[in-house]
């Protein structure tokens, strides 16, 4: 049965400002949550290393594979590198195994010179841009002009990336 006579208000329904480390773990958790709620099929999240996105939350993950899990879902993962991934976010390594046919990380083109953005866009108007990394400054919303303009960039250096961060590492 619903509760719709009674509703209750979803904390996560305005976008959060990003002034904190901890408003912008805020803020890459309200967007998976309105690009899961808008039904996106896909995901595009960028990042020099990841190093400071919340990827050990349990309530991430759970989220993720519950929208992972809906036909043609995709997560889209593009860095300068992932060696910081096993041992900051060992639970993401650990989890992603089992959705390793529905995320697909690249790495940054070889040719680019220019740092990679931190950036969190759905294939709607979903944006969360994170502006300085050392005051944590940024911005979080539904913007589809923007997000549209960030996706034209990030799709022409998708285009000349090459796949990175394995599912599994083999030894020898």
């Amino acid at each position: 049965m619903s509760d719709a006579a009674d509703p209750k208000p979803d904390p996560q329904a305005e976008p959060p400002e990003i002034k904190t480390r901890s408003d912008f773990a805020a803020a890459i958790h309200w967007a998976v949550h309105a690009a899961v709620q808008r039904g996106a099929r896909q995901m595009l999240w960028v990042d020099a290393d990841f190093a400071d996105w919340p990827l050990g939350d349990p309530v991430l993950h759970q989220q993720l594979a519950s929208w992972l899990q809906l036909p043609r879902r995709r997560l889209v993962l593009l860095a300068e590198r992932y060696d910081s991934m096993p041992v900051k976010h060992a639970r993401f390594v650990a989890w992603r195994r089992d959705w390793g046919h529905a995320i697909d990380a690249r790495l940054q083109p070889e040719d680019e010179t220019g740092g990679l953005p931190t950036l969190l866009l759905d294939d709607g108007p979903v944006v969360v841009q994170l502006l300085d990394r050392v005051h944590w400054r940024g911005r979080c919303g539904l913007d589809a002009r923007q997000a549209r303009a960030w996706r034209e960039q990030i799709d022409a250096l998708l285009q000349r990336s090459p796949p990175g961060f394995a599912v599994t590492q083999l030894g020898l």
